[in-house]
């Protein structure tokens, strides 16, 4: 493979993470859910924290879920959510999102 073709393969790879991190809100939520941490937070929770409606919070977190940049998990009657992808994880500390923990 050569690096031109190389260069065009992470094009593709991370055309869909650029799409998401791009849009404002889905930005916010991956941040709330990076300072918070690992399944911290319900969608009530992330739409409180960012200021976003709780309809939008819950379409963007399932377009995230989907696109396998988040993942949920079920705690009794809440589903939390955290970043499952590790480059978006990177990116966000790239960009100089923080967390509220030290790892």
């Amino acid at each position: 493979m050569t690096n031109l073709e190389r260069n065009l393969n992470l094009a593709e790879e991370w055309s869909g993470t650029f799409k998401i991190m791009g849009d404002p809100t889905r930005l916010k939520l991956l941040n709330a859910i990076h300072f918070a941490g690992q399944f911290k937070l319900s969608v009530s929770e992330l739409a409180d924290a960012t200021g976003v409606r709780v309809a939008t919070t819950s379409a963007a977190l399932r377009a995230m879920e989907l696109n396998g940049t988040v993942t949920s998990t079920r705690d009794g009657r809440s589903i939390l959510y955290g970043i499952a992808d590790d480059h978006v994880h990177q990116l966000l500390h790239w960009i100089g999102s923080s967390h509220l923990h030290q790892h």
